[in-house]
C-alpha cells in the first residue's frame, strides 16, 4: 500500500520503522497532548505492531501509514484512515508528525490532502471524522483549513480533564469535500 505525494511516501509500516518511530514517541513535544500511558515504551511498541497487522487485514478497514520523505525515505510520522468499528462509509482521519517536523513547509498539508483524497475518491468514504484535543492549535488550524467542522466537543478522558482540556469531534463530509476539489 502506497499513497505517494510530491515530497512524501506513505507506506505501511515494517518492523525496521520500530527506531525512528519509539524515538519520534520518546519526544518529550510529542507527549505533551497524550495520556501518559500512550508515551510508554511498551505502549509504542505494541502500537507499531497492531499498525503492522492492519496491512495484513482482509478486508481491510485500517490504514496507518508510514510517512517518509521521497529523497532519503526518513520516517518523519505517520498518518492514516481508521474506519475498525465505525460505520461503512466513515473513517477516522489521523497524522502525527515527529516534532521536529512541526511548522515545516506545510508537510502536514501535503500529508492530509493525500489521505483524505485516499479516503473519499479510493476508500469511497461519505465521511471522516478526526479528535482532537482542544487546546492543540496546530490541529485546530490544520483542521479549519481542510474545511472540517467542529461537531461536538466532549469532557475527554480523565487526563485531560484534570489538565481542563477536553476533546473536539471534527467532520468532513464527500459533498463538503467535493466542494473543495
Amino acid at each position: 500500500m502506497e499513497i505517494i505525494t510530491k515530497r512524501f511516501l506513505l507506506r505501511d509500516f515494517v518492523q525496521e520503522d520500530e527506531p525512528a518511530f519509539l524515538a519520534y514517541h520518546a519526544d518529550p513535544r510529542y507527549a505533551e497532548f497524550c495520556s501518559p500511558e500512550e508515551v510508554e515504551l511498551d505502549f509504542t511498541h505494541q502500537l507499531l505492531q497492531r499498525f503492522i497487522q492492519w496491512a495484513t487485514e482482509v478486508p481491510r478497514r485500517n490504514y496507518q501509514l508510514a510517512i517518509v520523505g521521497r529523497r532519503n525515505l526518513e520516517l518523519i510520522g505517520c498518518g492514516g484512515l481508521r474506519q475498525d468499528s465505525s460505520d461503512s462509509g466513515l473513517a477516522e482521519l489521523g497524522i502525527e508528525l515527529s516534532p521536529q517536523y512541526w511548522g515545516r513547509y506545510a508537510y502536514a498539508i501535503e500529508i492530509g490532502k493525500a489521505l483524505i483524497d485516499f479516503g473519499f475518491r479510493d476508500l469511497g468514504l461519505e465521511e471522516i471524522i478526526g479528535i482532537s484535543v482542544n487546546v492543540n492549535l496546530r490541529v485546530t488550524r490544520l483542521a479549519e483549513h481542510y474545511g472540517f467542522r467542529a461537531i461536538d466537543t466532549q469532557p475527554g478522558s480523565d487526563w485531560m480533564q484534570m489538565q481542563g482540556w477536553s476533546q473536539i469531534k471534527w467532520q468532513m463530509t464527500r459533498e463538503s469535500w467535493e466542494q473543495l476539489v
